[in-house]
Order: structure tokens, then sequence, then C-alpha cells
């Protein structure tokens, strides 16, 4: 019978493991492209709508919170109906918000498209689950961190790209009201077709899918009833919580940049929206190996069987990116911003690593509902972040203040530390 994988072979797709794990960070990219797709338009898109800076906070507010419902519900989804139906779903049903978007009207319904747009954030949980059951606990913190990663990337992506394909619209004739729509219609057919490659070319975990499975009754690592039972283990788990404030304090904060980022550099450095665009751009595309070099340094750093070096090292990452947040805020011209966020936001993205490094060894009875929980911190950091910067009103004020709740923050981790048994338990399966 088919076994997780003990190494990545990074080249292949024949096996199950390979192609689930290359096919669900593919797919997390065209999610996250779509997700972050608006924000470096806001620009344009503030202008055409007339948008107050109390209005354009709500939008970004409401880019992140629905997803902490969704995150909430597609863990126990996956334990219930595996990851490749669950992922199919969240594809298609996702892409319908992201073309509805394009034809918004009024700020009213900008803002209704964009909420149910944040449903594609939840792809996270997704991608995270299908690949911690497929490896196996020696390499699952490398492969759960370079498909988060390299699916992060879409974001970086979209803030360089999107801008680009707005001009290439407008060089084609149309105004740049009809170009901005035209260019947002692109992730969301992007999404449909990567439904149906998703659902054609993968399986639920390395025996098969989880329906025939059950049927034959074969026990699957993951949430052993699935849903609601998931669910409730993971929220009765205290190392989960303390887990969900460290990944809002990580995740949380690069959603946020990713959204206020492109607006920043126009407003308070005056750059263009393509300079801008590329600039907020290279914050997202640190995600192609800093999420993983944080899950591999986690692996490397657990390689002597010690579970809680992991969470020394997502200590030690959070309080870099709280520094790091901190000189960004305090940048005097573009360039030194662009360093600062460049220094800060590696930590930020090996923290993300690092804490889902941690998350396969934390309850295995419920995978989904322990990456499900922990996975909305993220975006319930993002919201309050949102909330934070709405009621000072000052963008610079804001990244200070969020630069000093992410160092103590990191606190949380310390505190997540496992048991010697759980320790000698881990030891013994890793070696």
């Amino acid at each position: 019978m088919a076994s997780k994988a003990t190494s990545i072979k990074l080249f292949s797709i024949s096996t199950p493991q390979m192609r689930a794990f290359h096919l669900t960070w593919m797919a997390f990219f065209v999610c996250f492209f779509a997700w972050f797709a608006c924000a470096p338009l806001m620009p344009v898109i503030k202008g055409e709508f007339g948008l107050t800076p109390g209005q354009i906070a709500n939008i970004n507010i409401a880019a992140v919170a629905v997803t902490i419902i969704v995150r909430l519900i597609v863990g126990p989804l996956c334990d219930h109906f595996g990851p490749r139906k669950a992922y199919t779903g969240l594809l298609l049903i996702g892409a319908i918000p992201v073309i509805g978007v394009a034809f918004a009207q009024s700020y009213e319904s900008f803002l209704f498209f964009r909420l149910a747009i944040g449903a594609a954030g939840a792809s996270f949980v997704i991608t995270q689950y299908h690949t911690s059951v497929m490896f196996a606990p020696k390499v699952v913190g490398t492969a759960n961190a370079a498909a988060a990663g390299w699916g992060n990337a879409g974001g970086g992506v979209a803030q360089a790209v999107m801008p680009l394909l707005m001009t290439a619209m407008v060089m084609l004739g149309v105004s740049e009201g009809f170009g901005w729509r035209a260019a947002l219609i692109v992730p969301g057919v992007l999404m449909i077709v990567m439904a149906f490659v998703y659902y054609r070319y993968t399986q639920d975990c390395p025996q098969g899918n989880f329906k025939e499975l059950r049927a034959a009754g074969v026990a699957i690592d993951g949430g052993k009833k699935g849903g609601w039972e998931s669910f409730k283990l993971a929220a009765v788990n205290y190392r989960v919580w303390l887990l969900f404030i460290t990944y809002g304090a990580c995740f949380g904060i690069e959603i946020f940049i990713h959204n206020i980022a492109a607006t920043y550099y126009v407003d308070h450095f005056k750059l263009t929206l393509a300079q801008a665009g590329m600039a907020a751009g290279s914050f997202g595309l640190l995600a192609l190996f800093a999420r993983a070099l944080g899950g591999w340094v986690s692996d490397k750093f657990a390689a002597n069987g010690n579970l809680n070096n992991r969470v020394t090292l997502l200590f030690a990452l959070m309080l870099g990116e709280g520094a790091g947040l901190l000189m960004f805020a305090h940048a005097g011209n573009a360039l030194l911003a662009v360093a600062a966020m460049l220094f800060f936001g590696l930590f930020t993205h090996m923290a993300c690593g690092a804490t889902y490094a941690v998350v396969p060894f934390v309850d295995k009875r419920a995978l989904g509902g322990v990456a499900g929980i922990i996975g909305a911190g993220g975006n319930v950091g993002a919201v309050a972040a949102g909330f934070l910067m709405k009621g000072t009103g000052d963008v610079q004020q804001t990244l200070s203040i969020l630069g000093v709740l992410v160092a103590i923050s990191a606190l949380c981790a310390l505190a997540a530390r496992f048991s010697s048994a759980t320790v000698q338990e881990t030891a013994v399966a890793t070696a």
C-alpha cells in the first residue's frame, strides 16, 4: 500500500505525492493571484468610484474578513470530503466573484464582490492539508512551506502583473475604466481551468481518495471522523490558539502589506502605478523561496528529533519580523522603504513557513481542524491590522504599532512548546 513520501523529488510528477505537491501550489498560486488582483489597481479604481479613505479601509478589511469563516469551514471539509473535492469546489465557487468584480458599478457592489473574493484565501488551508497527508514527518515542513510559498508568490505576481495587464488593455484602444475590468476577468478564468486540472490529476492521499478508502474500511490519517469532530478536537487544543496568534502576526501582516503597499508607495513616495506595483510585488515574490526556507530550516532544526526546536526557531523569526517592520515604518525614502520591506518580508515569510512546519504535529487526529483554525488566525491578524489603520488614519503609525505587537506575539511560539512525551514520540516516528 502506498505511503507518505520521505523525500521531495522536485522534477517528478510520476507519483501521487508529487502530483499533489505541484498542483496544490499551482492552484494556490492562481487563488492568491485572484485574491490580490484588485490591490495594485486600487489607485485607478479609487478614482473611478471616488472612494474615500474610510471606504478604501473597508474594502481592504472586506478582502480578508470572509476568509476567516471559510478557512474554519474548509479544513474540516477536507477531512470529510478530501482535499481534491474541497479544492475543486473552492476554485469553481471562488471564480464567480472574481469575474463578478469586473462588473461592479458602485462602491457597494465592489465591496460585496471584494468580500466574496476573500473565500479564495481559504485555498491555503487545503494546500497545507494536502501536502501534510502526502509527506512524511522528516520532510513535511519543507513540503508545506515550499507549496505555500510558491503559491503565495501569486500575490506578488499579481502586484506586478495586473498594472501591466491593464496597461496592455489600454494600449489596445480601450478606456482605463474598461481596462481594469477586462484585466480582472483573467484570474477568474484561470481558477476555472485550474479546478478541472486539480480534479482530474490529484487524489486525496497516497492510498487513494477518501470516499473509496472509507468504503473499503481503510483508516485515513487526518480527521478520523471528519467534519465537526475534527473541528472540536482542534478547538480544545491550546497550542492551536497560540499558533493562531503567531500566524496572525506573520501571515496577517503579509496580507496587510499586500493590500496597502502599492497605494502606500504611490501616496507616500509619489511613485507611478507601475513602479509601486513592482515595489509591492517584490515583497510577495519573496514567497518563492523564503517560506520554503522557513520550513526547510525548521526540518533541519528538528532533525535531531527535538520537536521543540521548531517553536524556538519560530520565536526568533518573529522577533526579526517585528524589528524589520519598525524599520519599514520609519524609512525616509522609497529605496530605504523597499530595502526594509524586503528585510522584514524575509522574516515574515519564513515565520509563516515555520508555523506550518509545526502544524502537522499539533494533533494528527484533527489535521483539517488544526490547519483551518490556525489558517484563519492569519486573516484575523489582517482584519485587526485593517481596523487599526482605520482607527489611526495613518499608515506609518499603524506599521509602528504592528511591529511592537508582532514582537510581543513571538512569546506565543515559546508557550506552544510540546511535552517530553510528544517530543519522544515524534523522534521515534522521524527516525
